[in-house]
């Protein structure tokens, strides 16, 4: 199992940016799909962003879609979150995760690892 640390997360004004990062450590992390999860007060966990362990497939939810961008280095074994044109409804924590296996990616279930997750706000 990887263990995961999530940093970065803050207070921005609407519009604005963030990069969040994961920080990994464990015996691997490069044969890992990362994903990022989010979670806004009283609401289900939700899914963001994912990417394959060689980088080349991304996903990403409709809501995140073209301002969002996941991204790893898995030589500093860190996977990142940038988060452009922010708005008030992209306030929640958001959570790290690290899946062996995978079937749409999408899920929270499919995730083996996690992080302890970083807060974002985003006030109007």
């Amino acid at each position: 199992q990887v263990q995961l640390v999530e940093s970065g997360g803050g207070l921005v004004q609407a519009g604005g940016s963030l990069r969040l990062s994961c920080a990994a450590s464990g015996r691997t992390f490069s044969g890992y799909t990362m994903g990022w999860f989010r979670q806004a007060s009283g609401k289900e966990r939700e899914f963001a962003a994912r990417i394959s362990w060689n980088g080349i497939s991304t996903s990403y939810a409709d809501s995140v879609k073209g301002r969002f961008t996941i991204s790893r280095d898995n030589a500093k074994k860190t996977v990142y979150l940038q988060m452009n044109s922010l708005k008030p409804e992209d306030t929640a924590v958001y959570y790290c995760a690290a899946a062996r296996i995978i079937t749409s990616g999408r899920t929270a279930a499919e995730y083996d690892s996690w992080g302890q997750g970083t807060q974002v706000t985003v006030s109007s």
